[in-house]
């Protein structure tokens, strides 16, 4: 039977200190709720709900684009049974296994939720509670196992015996994997006779211990995947465990990290073999790196991406592709549509957006390109610009192969200079320049002689006779 994955994520999370829900919070540059629900895809889940309340609206806003995930909104945030209990109401009786997630619990790994499937169907179990072994149990409600080690109940911290805490150690992790038939027909069962009068799914341990219904606990094999966050501390607990697994698994594949601790890279992002990050780097979204390539420092990059053998330092990148040998920066910003072929070297204090630059061309410092088609081998000056913007309308500009632009040349799009065309330093090109041409414009250069020297001392005499008036 296909696998079903609910995420819980209708809590409000109120340790954040935030007006955004916990769950959007990011990790990594992704939601905090993103990573169970991608943990559930990569294990296999063929159906994924995630149960909505605080923050409705922003939370279903992060799956907008997710065909594969479904929003159930818990109106009243009445327990994690309550919660279930929604989605079978919303959407029908589960079926096959039905693992239950936690949107704030995001180092969980594919492997362990497989490995809990896999155990449930196994067994037969009617439910598999995920379990752990913390160093300091106290909170954490207790697995209670019989002499053969059958799960007889979760037994509540505060419920639990001096003795009981003492010698019960294996604790709940809150999730589990049920029979989706038998959940369905026995979730009802579920009462709230309890001080906060909310339907808590613990107790379906319980209820099938009294039906005679199989139920087993596996234990996870690393404690840590099972952290949750409550508040912006243990945010940055877990950011720092998820970056240490992502950058360690980086390593192992053939990437050299000068501090580990310096660069962050998102769960999406692949990195070639050979390829250097050094420190202050930051990987986002749908970025993909070469081979033999150099990151950084003080770099980040954002969907963008780099190929074999380029070199990217100083930078911000987004949705940018940098192709093979291209260097960029100190100090480089290539917005949404910059394409930099292969060779291309973009310098210092350069800003592309929306433009190609041609196999072998240079925009060395200080220059600002937009909206431009540009071929190969050009050279363009310090300061210069494309002026393609009227104030209401953008405009292209086009530059052939082999051109030489001068600098602190603004070039007024639209325009088109030609294959080997030249354009001297300090113009306003207006008009279009045909291939080979010399294109020049500058006002005519004024001197008067002895201006300066005349002037100087007239400020002389007049600060002079400032001070002794003062005096």
């Amino acid at each position: 039977m296909p696998m079903t994955a609910i995420v819980l994520a209708a809590g409000e999370g109120t340790r954040m200190k935030s007006a955004h829900p916990k769950v959007s919070h990011k990790l990594l540059d992704k939601p905090l709720v993103w990573w169970p629900v991608n943990a559930a895809r990569q294990a296999g889940a063929s159906r994924i709900v995630v149960v909505v309340g605080h923050g409705a609206d922003e939370v279903r806003a992060i799956f907008a684009n997710d065909v594969d995930v479904e929003c159930v909104e818990q109106t009243e945030r009445l327990g994690t049974g309550h919660a279930m209990m929604c989605v079978r109401d919303a959407l029908g009786d589960f079926e096959g296994p039905t693992v239950v997630l936690y949107g704030d619990t995001p180092l969980m790994r594919a492997e362990t939720i497989s490995n809990l499937v896999e155990h449930t169907k196994a067994g037969h179990y009617a439910c598999t509670v995920l379990t752990m072994s913390p160093a300091d149990p106290t909170g954490y409600g207790r697995i209670k196992r019989d002499a053969d080690g059958n799960v007889l109940a979760i037994v509540e911290h505060k419920d639990c015996t001096p003795e009981e805490q003492a010698t019960l150690t294996e604790c709940n992790s809150g999730i589990y994997c049920f029979c989706g038939s038998r959940l369905s027909a026995n979730i009802d069962k579920i009462g709230n006779d309890n001080a906060q009068h909310e339907y808590y799914l613990t107790d379906m341990v319980g209820i099938y211990r009294e039906m005679g219904e199989p139920v087993s606990a596996l234990l996870a094999s690393d404690d840590s995947e099972l952290l949750g966050v409550n508040s912006r501390i243990q945010l940055a607990q877990v950011t720092k465990i998820m970056q240490r697994r992502i950058n360690e698994g980086l390593m192992a594949s053939g990437v050299t990290m000068l501090d580990p601790d310096q660069v962050w890279v998102g769960a999406e992002v692949t990195v070639g073999q050979d390829s250097e990050l050094l420190p202050q780097t930051m990987l986002w979204g749908d970025t993909h790196i070469g081979r033999d390539c150099v990151i950084g420092p003080n770099t980040r990059l954002t969907d963008t991406t780099v190929s074999d053998g380029a070199s990217v330092e100083e930078t911000v990148a987004l949705q940018a592709t940098i192709e093979a040998n291209v260097t960029v920066g100190p100090r480089a910003y290539l917005r949404p549509g910059a394409h930099l072929l292969e060779g291309a070297h973009v310098g210092t204090h350069v800003e592309i957006k929306n433009s190609t630059i041609g196999r072998g061309s240079k925009v060395p410092h200080l220059s600002y390109i937009g909206d431009t088609t540009m071929g190969e081998g050009v050279n363009i000056g310090a300061g210069s610009i494309t002026c393609n913007y009227d104030g209401v309308f953008k405009h292209r500009t086009s530059i052939g192969d082999n051109v030489f632009v001068g600098s602190d040349t603004m070039m007024v799009a639209p325009v088109a200079i030609g294959d080997g065309a030249l354009v001297g330093a300090s113009s306003c090109i207006t008009e279009d320049v045909p291939a080979g041409a010399l294109a020049i414009e500058r006002s005519e250069q004024v001197m008067i002689k002895g201006y300066a020297t005349k002037r100087m001392a007239r400020l002389k005499e007049q600060k002079a006779a400032s001070e002794k008036e003062r005096s």
